[in-house]
């Protein structure tokens, strides 16, 4: 899509950094980044028209160029809002993948469980639901508590983006739930406010239940400081602390909803986090490996038998 072909009432945005910083630690076999997106192409997947804004076209060749520069061997393909709720465009990628990525899909309040096991045959492995204000969505939580049931049954899990306060309304349903919980971005808390404000105090008593994960991701989008994001590696080790075995990393590939191209973040800077977030090693490898093999039924890489 050209920028002649957005309609006047939707911003364009910025797409992605081309030319992510090498990384500055060997990473492991097996990392897996646990969330990306594929925008378009346009003209064979379109964007939904209610979106909030059109990003240029990513389409999953670019991401596949990303993976080869920073060691990345398996994804985690996220369905955004920008696409509704026809996942067609997250479905191809896990087709094309060659058994690398599994997907996480978006429903509507039509859909029945059949669907579910539909999606399941076709590499699904969860449901999104996303809603925070920036990024457009609503929550429904009719819909949340019937597949949540449906999740449970497949052995999916739900993945939530929402604003911080939105967290701390829905911590209790969260607590509850049979089937596994995924918090993306660090549950948008805003940095400046300290480690004591309550979402995050929210997030971390979430965080200590054995079926809620937490998404190391998006860190560019709650710093107040920018690159090199120092601010948020107090909430990351906090996190790592009371879950290192349910955190997961991802590069959130391909930062929608940047209008400043000088706020576009780098893949290889928010990759090169990891060894701040998590300075033992080992640690760090089961974060960006075992972990997210655990959580997604990806294989062990051979590497990881010893880790612990």
């Amino acid at each position: 899509m050209t920028t002649t072909d957005i309609p006047a009432d939707i911003p364009g945005c910025e797409g992605p950094d081309p030319h992510p910083d090498p990384p500055a630690f060997t990473p492991p076999p097996g990392v897996c980044d646990t969330h990306f997106h594929v925008f378009g192409p346009s003209d064979r997947f379109p964007f939904a028209p209610d979106r909030k804004y059109t990003p240029p076209d990513s389409p999953l060749e670019d991401y596949l160029v990303l993976m080869e520069k920073l060691g990345i061997e398996r994804g985690v393909v996220v369905h955004p809002n920008l696409h509704g709720s026809d996942n067609a465009v997250t479905l191809d990628a896990v087709a094309r993948s060659d058994g690398r990525f599994v997907g996480i899909v978006k429903l509507d309040a039509s859909a029945a469980f059949g669907d579910l096991k539909r999606l399941n045959a076709l590499g699904a492995r969860g449901v999104r639901f996303a809603f925070n204000p920036r990024h457009g969505g609503v929550f429904d939580p009719g819909i949340f508590d019937r597949v949540a049931g449906w999740c449970a049954r497949l052995e999916w899990q739900i993945e939530l983006h929402s604003a911080p306060e939105a967290l701390v309304g829905l911590a209790e349903r969260l607590a509850r739930a049979a089937t596994p919980i995924v918090i993306d971005h660090f549950g948008r808390v805003d940095v400046s406010l300290g480690l004591d404000q309550e979402p995050f105090r929210v997030l971390l008593d979430l965080a200590r239940e054995r079926h809620v994960w937490v998404k190391l991701t998006g860190a560019d989008r709650i710093s107040g400081t920018g690159p090199p994001y120092g601010d948020v590696v107090p909430f990351a080790r906090a996190l790592i602390d009371v879950a290192p075995d349910r955190v997961v990393w991802g590069t959130d590939w391909p930062h929608s909803a940047y209008f400043d191209p000088a706020r576009v973040p780098n893949d290889g800077a928010l990759l090169n986090l990891l060894p701040a977030f998590a300075p033992d090693p080992g640690a760090r490898d089961r974060i960006l490996v075992d972990n997210a093999a655990r959580l997604f039924g990806f294989p062990r890489a051979p590497e990881s038998e010893g880790r612990t």
